[in-house]
């Protein structure tokens, strides 16, 4: 087996900091000190973060973040990988870690109330149970890649859209909900928004996907889940694993997803090789057309500017 060189790190903290803005600015800088890459939104509310680099990069970045007190209770999901997952590093301010649309705190505040945290192992054994509904609060791209066995799905383009579903969730009131996602961070805000809405027995699966894929060894969870990085997708099942996804051309199985090569389109969908072939990584012949179409390379990922990666400077 090749030895991984690289780690990649996911993880969230909800907790307040002051002037999130600057810290945003001051935080970037310190990734780049340390010659990581990656993703980090920081919001008042706290961070929400993929970086990737080498092992001695990632555990100074998660020493130093658990050093700060704000975060001290931060948990990491750690990947080894062969390549780094990201090309650049960002660190931006915004004002959700994950964008719900609802910033009243009497609503949804996930540091007072959210629903009880499942262990994946308490998960696996509560999923099948009578009573129980399993809700995937993610949105369509990535719940059509793969979910859990029985999971109701939502038809969502972005999560901010989760709100406007929950009507369709007042069947289930009597039930216990099992809400899931990769990583766990919208489940805090869907199980307290289900708490609001008058659901009285929510729970989350805690650290979502990943982390049951690593503690249960992925059991029912049918397909591959979606990631936020070059990576696309990641096996999660080891016990029953199945492929779930189809071509959005064909409809053949397949386990692939790219984004549209047309960059006004950007579509993410699961595709076939074939159909990637005949279509230029394109989801239809009309996108093949765009002047602007983007070269296909057989993944259907695209990036900007590489970085170089894991190289720490002291500047």
């Amino acid at each position: 087996m090749q030895h991984m060189k690289y780690q990649t790190l996911l993880y969230y903290c909800y907790s307040h900091i002051a002037d999130a803005e600057q810290f945003a600015a001051d935080h970037l800088k310190f990734c780049k000190s340390l010659g990581l890459v990656g993703r980090i939104i920081v919001a008042d509310e706290g961070l929400n973060g993929t970086v990737s680099g080498t092992p001695e990069a990632c555990k100074a970045y998660m020493e130093a973040i658990h050093a700060d007190e704000r975060f001290a209770k931060t948990e990491f999901k750690i990947d080894n990988v062969e390549e780094p997952s990201f090309i650049k590093m960002h660190c931006r301010y915004k004002s959700e870690i994950v964008h719900s649309g609802l910033r009243d705190n009497s609503i949804i505040n996930p540091n007072e109330k959210t629903g009880k945290h499942l262990e994946p192992v308490d998960f696996m054994k509560m999923k099948d149970d009578e009573d129980v509904v399993i809700l995937d609060v993610r949105s369509n791209y990535e719940h059509n890649l793969g979910k859990f066995k029985n999971a109701i799905t939502l038809d969502i383009e972005n999560f901010r859209d989760f709100p406007e579903k929950i009507n369709e969730l007042a069947q289930y009131k009597d039930k216990k909900i099992l809400t899931y996602c990769t990583g766990g961070i919208k489940c805090e805000k869907a199980s307290a928004l289900l708490l609001h809405h008058g659901f009285n027995d929510v729970y989350q699966l805690h650290g979502g996907i990943i982390k049951y894929g690593k503690e249960a060894g992925g059991k029912d969870f049918e397909g591959k889940c979606y990631v936020f990085d070059n990576r696309i997708a990641v096996d999660v099942n080891q016990v029953n694993p199945t492929v779930v996804s189809v071509c959005y051309n064909c409809g053949t199985t397949t386990p692939k997803m790219i984004n549209c090569a047309n960059p006004e389109c950007n579509e993410h969908i699961t595709q076939c090789d074939a159909c990637g072939e005949e279509l230029q990584g394109c989801c239809s012949v009309a996108c093949t057309t765009n002047p602007r179409k983007r070269p296909y390379d057989g993944t259907g990922y695209y990036v900007k500017v590489p970085q170089p990666v894991g190289k720490i400077s002291l500047v």
